[in-house]
């Protein structure tokens, strides 16, 4: 081994020891905090705890407030307040670390960089700029040092995890560990923007495919990115709750809104994988009219069970048929014993009866919706009560329709989510 490879290897130790440290720090705070009377609810400290943490446990508090099916419920309200938004890093940094990544100086590769960011989160924040031909993009560029404590701070989960089953086989059972591997591979994967910008390509392939020339997704400039920037085509529109803004750009919101929900349903049969987080901020109409589908970083998979249990669902919901619903949601979870699926009937149209009275206007904060975030719960609650576990892009899944039930309800009150025949992709027993 060489001296400077050597050299190299000892410093990223030193690092992730002074990593260590420093969480062991923020722990150690916590603890004395707790012992001088600083008290709130376990699951508010723990967020608390998290928020400090940074980087990686911001992401692991989302990814527990989008995963009821593994987490208890009042850590799962608590987590929705996890907001990833944090201070900017300076611009001299940041242009420090572009020109590391793309190998030039950013005043010769662009015309233009704004210096302010339009976002700063946990793992990146997002700089327009232009071009030299023209074009105007948005440079999505991570943060220093933070795929290194995001691989440290998971390894010492991960050890974590396997100590607690070692000295508690219960935690075997409820697979501690195997949780841990799978928030493992969702935030490693989420650091690699390689993977954001092939499931970019991957929804753009499946545009042209299906010819379908009335939604877009920000085409991805190859040659000004790597691991650690993404550089993307800029989307200028409004969205889909903004009415105001929705009018000047289309007489036809209804229209947009059927676009929106015909290639999003479209793509689940004939993509790798379909877009996770379609809020009203990741799914824009935009000044030409088409709908924009942006934000690529959080999708889901499909299993084949999934797949088995949706078209029985797409059949039986517009039914309100509980019955036939609750056993394709039988099939879909794994069961401890056999399930009462007319109990498990009685509790999905008590949850369909809420769903009917829910409020359609986005939160005014701009945050999660509390209200659509507790229907998704008492989902995955009363699935637990009769011995189902369902997988996490079930869950995915469901609130992704919950934002649609919503967009319906404010722009097309009239549409059948689950049954209106204008809405030709959706998934049926055909």
């Amino acid at each position: 081994m060489s001296a400077s490879s050597l050299a190299g290897r000892l410093g990223l130790s030193l690092k992730s020891a002074a990593r260590i440290g420093e969480a062991t720090g923020v722990v150690a705070g916590t603890g004395v905090g707790w012992l001088l009377g600083r008290r709130p609810p376990a699951p508010a400290l723990l967020r608390q705890t998290f928020e400090r943490l940074g980087a990686t446990y911001i992401k692991l508090g989302q990814f527990i407030a989008s995963s009821p099916s593994i987490f208890p419920r009042d850590y799962v309200e608590e987590f929705q307040l996890c907001l990833d938004r944090t201070p900017p890093v300076p611009w001299r940094i940041m242009r420090k670390r572009l020109r590391e990544e793309l190998g030039e100086d950013p005043s010769r590769l662009f015309a233009w960089v704004d210096s302010e960011p339009l976002a700063s989160a946990s793992i990146a924040q997002v700089h327009a700029a232009r071009l030299p031909n023209g074009d105007e993009v948005v440079l999505k560029i991570q943060k220093p040092g933070v795929e290194r404590i995001v691989a440290t701070d998971l390894g010492m989960l991960a050890l974590a995890a396997r100590l607690t089953e070692l000295v508690n086989p219960a935690a075997s059972h409820a697979s501690v560990a195997a949780i841990v591997d799978e928030i493992r591979t969702s935030m490693l994967e989420e650091c690699d923007f390689r993977k954001e910008a092939e499931n970019l390509r991957d929804f753009r392939d499946f545009l042209v495919r299906t010819g379908n020339d009335e939604a877009v997704a920000p085409r991805v400039y190859p040659e000004h990115s790597t691991r650690r920037v993404l550089t993307m085509e800029r989307l200028y529109g409004a969205p889909l709750t903004d009415l105001e803004a929705l009018r000047q750009l289309t007489p036809d919101p209804e229209g947009a809104l059927l676009t929106a929900l015909n290639t999003w349903f479209a793509s689940l049969m004939d993509c790798r994988q379909f877009h996770a987080d379609l809020h009203a901020g990741n799914l824009l109409v935009l000044e030409d009219g088409r709908v924009g589908f942006i934000d690529f970083g959080i999708v889901g998979r499909i299993r084949e069970s999934t797949w088995k249990a949706l078209f029985s669902l797409a059949d039986s919901v517009p039914r309100a048929d509980w019955v036939a619903t609750a056993e394709a949601l039988a099939t879909m979870g794994a069961t401890r014993d056999a399930v009462d699926t007319r109990a498990l009937a009685d509790d999905l149209a008590v949850l369909a009866g809420r769903l009917d009275s829910m409020d359609a206007a986005p939160p005014a904060d701009g945050g999660e919706d509390r209200e659509l975030n507790r229907l998704l719960m008492d989902l995955v609650a009363a699935g637990r009560r009769h011995g189902i576990r369902f997988p996490r892009e079930f869950t995915l899944l469901v609130k992704q329709f919950l934002y649609f039930d919503r967009y319906v309800r404010l722009l097309s009150p009239d549409l059948d989510l689950m049954g209106d025949p204008r809405l030709s992709a959706l998934p049926s027993h055909g």
